[in-house]
Parts: structure tokens; sequence; C-alpha cells
């Protein structure tokens, strides 16, 4: 068997056949590859040469495609496309893959797409449609095998011979009650491991609890994890059965809960196209430097207001980054645990104020033993214990308010409803930033001018 291409030998490859107007090359490389290996390719051209690689896919992998592509990729693909190509390649997907597909679609074309399809798969889309993509509902598939639960194994036996195949991720069978409540799961372990004529009541698991479909799908991810789940049932406030998510849909959140931290941390969007045109990237790149232009300028006018300082004691405009830097490092440290925590559902009002008395303590610890080690540096350097003092002073200070501010920034952003890991660090730097330089110019002016 011939070994397939790395992706950088992939790239290579597949541009140099393009160029070549050498088609059948490149028929002959898509052929060899996975439909995710296939997105990955395609997230990794230019919009010239991705439109062209993109209609040498075959329709009847286009689904499979749609499904791995990422965020924006995925829309400029779609938009390629007749309402009645998207309802043809989403027919044999799952209906999570498929509602992925259909999330990027623009609204305007959402419901041409939808006729386009037939009425039985119309309604299972519209249903798992309705509710947002952050949550079960939004996450889960509608194929699901239900059984109740006065029946016998040996009945259950029979029913799922009638089937070509069980869904996939398939570890047990709901079981549920003549109006489609959900009453347990009856997991295909036991139902191989058990005597044909018991009753499926006597079998099934009545610990694996349903979860409400408005549930978040970060909480979905630690239930998940805690409990070691393949799949699990989605079920309304009322325990009737909706449908259920498989462990592949919440390794997919997982992945975009990483990339989001990621992302957001340098105030960019996960599912941005990285080959997008300039103008469009520039002109959302550049809303978040104009958000730190402001802190800075703030920062900055703290600044000037010790400008008689500066211009005397030149030993200030050397030390003065040196306090600001701790502080945000140290900010830094506290808002990231703080936001991991609050991801992984372990940060609420019942444990805040234990975690902020934490962070303080840690805060000034930190700044005890820095303020000695900066101190006496900066008092040797430039042979002023005065300077080495008000810069030790200066560094407890702002590593106390870093602290504070780690552990309330994040809390104040989640109770106003805008996000941590977006906002955060932009607060938080300048915090420490007009902390810092108030504190150690603040100081120095009172005590050496």
């Amino acid at each position: 068997m011939a070994e397939l291409p790395t992706d950088v030998d992939l790239l290579s490859q597949i541009q140099t056949a393009l160029e070549a107007q050498a088609l059948s090359r490149v028929d002959e490389l898509l052929s060899a590859l996975h439909s995710a290996e296939i997105a990955n390719l395609l997230e990794s051209l230019p919009p010239d040469l991705r439109e062209q690689v993109w209609a040498r896919v075959t329709p009847e992998r286009d689904g499979e495609v749609l499904a791995h592509a990422e965020g924006d990729v995925r829309t400029s693909l779609i938009l390629h496309m007749e309402p009645g190509e998207v309802a043809d390649a989403t027919r044999y997907l799952d209906i999570d893959d498929a509602v992925d597909v259909l999330q990027h679609v623009p609204n305007s074309m959402v419901a041409r797409v939808l006729a386009a399809m037939d009425e039985q798969h119309r309604q299972r889309l519209s249903l798992v449609l309705s509710y947002p993509d952050d949550c079960a509902g939004g996450l889960m598939n509608t194929d699901v095998l239900t059984v109740r639960a006065d029946v016998s194994l040996e009945v259950v036996f029979r029913y799922l011979r009638l089937h070509k195949e069980l869904p996939d991720k398939t570890d047990m069978l709901l079981v549920v009650d003549r109006n489609n409540y959900y009453q347990g799961g009856l997991l295909l372990s036991r139902l191989l491991t058990h005597a044909p004529d018991a009753l499926v009541a006597d079998v099934m698991a009545r610990d694996v609890e349903g979860i409400t479909a408005d549930t978040n799908n970060r909480e979905v991810a630690r239930l998940f994890e805690e409990r070691d789940w393949i799949s699990a049932p989605v079920v309304d406030r009322n325990g009737y059965l909706l449908g259920r998510i498989t462990i592949d849909d919440v390794v997919d959140v997982i992945r975009e809960n990483a990339d989001h931290q990621l992302m957001s941390s340098a105030g960019l969007d996960e599912d941005d196209d990285m080959f997008a045109p300039a103008l469009s990237t520039a002109r959302y790149r550049a809303l978040w430097l104009g958000i730190n232009l402001a802190t800075a300028l703030l920062a900055a006018a703290v600044i000037s207001l010790f400008e008689a300082a500066l211009d005397q004691i030149v030993a200030l405009a050397v030390l003065m980054p040196i306090v600001a830097s701790m502080g945000g490092i140290a900010g830094s440290q506290t808002l990231t645990v703080m936001i991991r925590g609050m991801a992984l559902g372990k940060v609420a009002d019942a444990n805040s104020l234990w975690l902020l008395r934490k962070e303080l303590l840690v805060g000034l610890l930190n700044g005890l033993l820095w303020a000695v080690v900066v101190g006496v540096i900066a008092g040797v350097w430039f042979h002023s214990p005065a300077i080495g003092g008000i810069i030790g002073i200066a560094l407890v200070i702002n590593l106390v308010c870093a602290a504070l501010a780690g552990t309330l920034v994040p809390l104040l952003l989640r109770r106003l409803h805008i996000d941590p890991a977006l906002a955060g660090g932009v607060v938080l730097t300048t915090v420490t930033d007009v902390v810092g330089f108030f504190a150690f110019l603040g100081l120095a002016t009172l005590l050496l001018l």
C-alpha cells in the first residue's frame, strides 16, 4: 500500500497539480483521504485554491467534509452550494452532524434547505435546530433505540435483529414508558450477559440520569468526564425523551472550548478563517487593538501625572516597567485559574469568598518575597536604599491588587454575561498597569521629592 503524503507534502502536491491543471491527480489525492483530512486540507488553502479543490469533492462526500470543517470555512463552502445540494449533503449524516452544518447556513437559506428535505428528516432537524447550539438540545442526535421495561430480553434481541445496523456509539438502549418518558438505560453488556427470559425492568440501569435539553454544553462535557459515559439520554424538563448525546460530540465540545480559551485570550474568534481576506481580518482585529489602545492611554495618563518625578529621578523610568510586569504576570495566573475553574463548574458564589482570601494571601506572600529581591537589586543598582524600599512596597501593593482583580474580574464579567476569557485579560492588564504605575510613582513622589 502506498504511503499517504504528510500534510505539508499533500499541500504541495495539491497546489502543483492545480497549477498544472492535472485534475485527475487532484481526484486521486482526494480519494485516498478521509473526509476529516479533506476538511483540514480545505482549511489550509487560500480561498481561490479552496474553491477549486471543493469543486473536485464528490457529492457523496460533501456532507461528511462539511461536518468536519470549521466555522467560517464551512460557511464559505456552503455559500457555493444550492439549497438542494445542501439538503442532499446532509441527508445521510447523523442528525447532530447535520445540525452542525445547518447552523452555519445563512438564515436566509435555512428555510430553503429544509424545504428541499423529506418531511421526516425536516422534522427531526427542526427539533434540534430549535435549541441553541451551546446546550444539550443542540448537541443531541434524535436517532435512538428505545424499549419498554415490561418486555423480556429475548424480545429485545428479536427487535434488534430487525435493524440492519445500530446507531453509532450505541452502548445502551433507552427504556421508556408507553408515553416515551425516560425510565433508564439497558446496557448492551447486561443484555448479553443475562438470561433471555429476564425482564428489561430487572436488568436496566436506573442510575443513568437524563440530561435536560437546556443544560449548557460545558456542563454536559463535565458530566461525561466525571461519569465516563459513552452516550447519555437527553430529556425535557418533564422527563420526555428527546434524543441522546454521544462521546464524539462531547470531544468536539472540549476541543472547541480549548480553542475558545486560546483564541479569546488574544481577542480572536476560534471560528475565524485564517485565510480570510485581509480587510475583514483587519477590521475584526482593529476592534481589540482599539480597546487595547484605550487602556494603554489610560496607563500613559497615570504616568504623565508624575512627569516631574521622572524628569528628576531617571531610575524611576528604568524600574517602572518591573512593577507593572510583575503585577500582570501574577494577575494572569489568578485569572487563568479562575476562568478554568468556572469552565469546569468548580467556582460558584458559595466558594468564591474562600478563593478570594486564598489568592490575596498568595499575592501578599509573593509580593513580600519579590519585594525583598527586587528592592535589594534596585537599591544596590542605583545606590539608593530609598528607591529599593519604594519599589518593594509598590510590588506588594500591585501583586495584592492583581490577585484581587484576577479573582473578581471574571466573576463580575460572568454576572454581566460577558465571556471572561474574551475580556478578562484586557481588564486585568489595565488594573495592574494603572495600580503599578500609580503605586510606584506616587510613593516616589511623596518620599523622594
